[in-house]
């Protein structure tokens, strides 16, 4: 399962880092540790311990800890929030948490990896992590980390599997700027190009370092194994796919998804409610985006077991076994979680004793069950590579072991204590406790999910665990995954029972990161001409230009000599060219083929060569039709300048900058050096007044400069095209 940027817990970690943070207890993750919003003193579990333990007590001689007593467990605190729903349909809760000092915000946005296209594996991280890195329309990347640190203030944004996510943490007193570069950021993201290259670098670099930890690669490849490959559940995240990843992509993506009615808020800290919800109410007001209600995530539909091998030279042997698992909503999802508690919860669990007495490793075990899709039951081990294959029989008869009779009660309470205090772990801040609630309302769960779970766990017993045990846990229909070195193995794989499969998971390294940034800019310098290509008309109009006829007036500056020229220029593809002047002096006609051509002025006609070929080969290539279609023309090369330039070259030594107007995305200026009697100079033509000419847009006006100085003012009088010319009418000498 492709897992390239973490979820929503992930996305909270720093914004909530700044506020103080109770010590978790043995086995809590410290990533989830770090969700926390107001000081120990201030949580209602705490409060609830406090108060008992401030309780007098009589001495007492213990002589063991089974004598020691404990208050009972506290409920899951609730929650009072103040919810409403925008004019644009974004749903906004507010939370206040008086005595912090503190605002926090989170976005949370119907969308996923999961929706990520085939082959392209790596859209939806990329957009979620470019949304905050790459600025936004007013402010650049630089901009918007300087004014957050001035604000001591965090923000971040990220897509995981099933939510994309927006949120910040900083001061109460910074409320309005913070609240508007959040905005800014859900809003407004640039997703600018030299971002967008980062980005896909660390994407690619993470690829390598999965690759390189093995116990990476085995949980990705049980999760794809398991899944399969007929849902984006199994679809792994690859170099190939990664590569063809462009900003359009990036761009697509933002736009489909993020949307007010697809979108949540929750803000909570140290406000008054009714004051914050009129700032939102008007920060948000104007975010008009409209977009067709997002699709269901895809259906998780479970592969066949088996059995599968990557080879690695190593002493220690790490494999992942077991099966689809369920939802967080499945009424057997208590009893399922305490049985895999019991099986592998710790070095205590029956799989931990098992494992030791049989001579070491560690292992664990979870029943992992997603908001929106069925989760993965898995057993993960490490053990020495000379007891693989008795380790997996072990696990597998252990789990078997289940399904025969019920747990003790010791078993039993020991793992019910443990999900509890996990439980109460998730919701003793308000910071956690908003996270999880706007999940749980994000996934459509009630509001009381957490205390209905609580009372569950509670409420398990040892025969719904075997009863569960025997519904769902079978150990002969469980997908194995092994990473070691097979002639270290005490048997081969194949004796346990079933064909075993190779991985061969991709080691193509990363490119270089000059050869990568040229590869990018050339993505993108192709995807800046074909969004000029669809501005002008669309790329099927302009590759069907067959010939044309261009006349048009120029007015040269006093400073050039103040004349009048009219010049007709006609074109039949691919490459026969003739340009007519008419000036003062006399007519001018020269023609060429893209090689030669000749030259006809009042006094002689003769060969074109020199500079004067050189001038009307740039001319030819420098036409406003061949520039557009330079992505169809074998020997040029089209590459980024920068995020509206692109650089037009052939390997004759052409080359031209070719700047799109930001707004239209038509061209808008070329810039090239040009030969001339007496060297060459720099030449900036920039077009305006657009029109149609049979569906195409054109420019009707041109101003010319050269070495920055005025040159001359163009304008179109006709433009014909596909009118039937012939090579031989432009071949034709005066």
């Amino acid at each position: 399962m492709k897992k390239a940027i973490a979820g929503l817990a992930a996305g909270l970690a720093i914004a909530l880092a700044q506020q103080a943070a109770p010590q978790p207890p043995a086995g809590v993750d410290p990533l989830k540790a770090a969700q926390t919003a107001a000081p120990p003193q201030a949580t209602p579990v705490r409060k609830a311990a406090a108060k008992a333990a401030a309780k007098p007590a009589a001495p007492a001689v213990v002589s063991s800890y089974k004598d020691l007593k404990y208050p009972p467990m506290p409920p899951v605190p609730g929650l009072r929030t103040e919810a409403l729903t925008l004019e644009n349909g974004l749903k906004l809760y507010l939370v206040e948490d008086r005595g912090s000092g503190m605002i926090n915000g989170l976005a949370v946005i119907h969308t996923g990896n999961l929706f990520d296209p085939r082959g392209r594996v790596g859209v939806a991280s990329l957009t979620g992590q470019v949304i905050r890195t790459g600025g936004t329309r007013s402010k650049t990347t630089e901009q918007l980390n300087l004014q957050l640190e001035n604000m001591a203030a965090t923000l971040d944004s990220s897509i995981g599997e099933s939510l994309g996510s927006v949120s910040f943490s900083g001061l109460a007193d910074y409320t309005d700027p913070l609240l508007d570069l959040f905005k800014s950021v859900l809003t407004e993201p640039e997703f600018r190009q030299d971002k967008v290259d980062e980005a896909q670098l660390q994407l690619r670099n993470g690829i390598v370092r999965a690759n390189l930890d093995t116990n990476s690669v085995v949980r990705r490849e049980f999760s794809n194994a398991v899944y399969g490959q007929t849902t984006p559940y199994g679809w792994p995240l690859e170099f190939a796919g990664v590569d063809q990843i462009t900003r359009a992509d990036l761009k697509a993506f933002y736009e489909r998804y993020y949307f007010p009615k697809n979108t949540i808020v929750a803000i909570w800290g140290d406000f008054d409610a009714t004051q914050v919800k009129g700032k939102i109410e008007k920060v948000f007001g104007d975010w008009k985006a409209e977009q067709a209600p997002s699709p269901e995530f895809p259906k998780v539909t479970a592969a066949a077991p088996g059995t599968y091998l990557l080879k690695k030279n190593e002493m220690q042997t790490q494999f992942m076994l077991g099966s689809l698992g369920g939802e967080a909503r499945d009424r057997d999802d208590a009893p399922l979680q305490v049985m895999a508690e019991v099986l592998g919860g710790g070095a205590s669990s029956r799989l931990g004793e098992r494992l030791r007495k049989d001579g070491g490793g560690t292992v664990a075990a979870a029943w992992a069950a997603n908001l929106d899709h069925p989760g993965l039951f898995e057993i993960s081990c490490s053990v020495p590579a000379f007891q693989t294959v008795k380790a997996v029989r072990a696990a597998r008869a252990e789990a078997a072991s289940m399904r025969q009779a019920e747990v003790t009660e010791d078993e039993l309470q020991a793992a019910k204590q443990r999900l509890l205090n996990h439980l109460l772990y998730s919701y003793d801040t308000k910071a956690k406790a908003v996270l999880q609630l706007t999940r749980h309302e994000y996934f459509g769960y009630p509001k009381d999910f957490a205390q209905q779970e609580q009372k569950a766990l509670e409420a398990v017993t040892r025969a719904d665990v075997l009863r569960v045990a025997k519904e769902r846990m079978d150990p002969d229909k469980w997908t194995l995954v092994v990473a070691g070195n097979p002639i270290s193995f005490d048997e081969p794989l194949e004796k346990l029972g079933a064909p075993v499969l190779p991985i061969e998971p991709a080691t193509v390294a990363p490119k270089p990161a000059a050869a990568l940034e040229e590869e990018t800019r050339r993505k993108h310098g192709r995807e800046l001409l074909a969004r000029a290509q669809a501005a002008a008309g669309g790329v099927d109009k302009l590759a069907a230009l067959k010939d044309y006829t261009w006349e048009a007036g120029f007015q040269f500056d006093a400073a050039a000599g103040g004349m009048q020229v009219t010049e007709t220029d006609r074109w039949v593809a691919p490459n026969s060219f003739r340009q007519d002047s008419v000036m003062p002096s006399g007519r001018i006609s020269a023609y060429v083929d893209g090689a030669g051509g000749w030259i006809a002025t009042p006094q002689a006609t003769g060969a074109l060569e020199g500079t004067q070929l050189k001038q009307v080969q740039g001319d030819l290539f420098r036409s406003f039709f061949s520039l557009l279609l330079s992505d169809r023309t074998v020997g040029r090369a089209v590459i980024s300048v920068d995020e509206a330039t692109v650089e037009i070259s052939d390997t004759s030594g052409q080359a031209v900058l070719l700047a799109m107007d930001p707004r239209t995305a038509l061209p808008l200026s070329a810039t090239y050096r040009t030969a001339t009697a007496t060297g060459d100079v720099s030449v900036e033509e920039t077009y305006s007044d657009y029109r149609d000419v049979s569906g195409l847009k054109l420019p009707f006006h041109t101003s010319i400069t050269t070495e920055g100085r005025k040159y001359a003012e163009v304008s179109v009088k006709q433009f014909q095209m596909n009118t039937g010319l012939q090579v031989k009418d432009l071949e034709k000498k005066p």
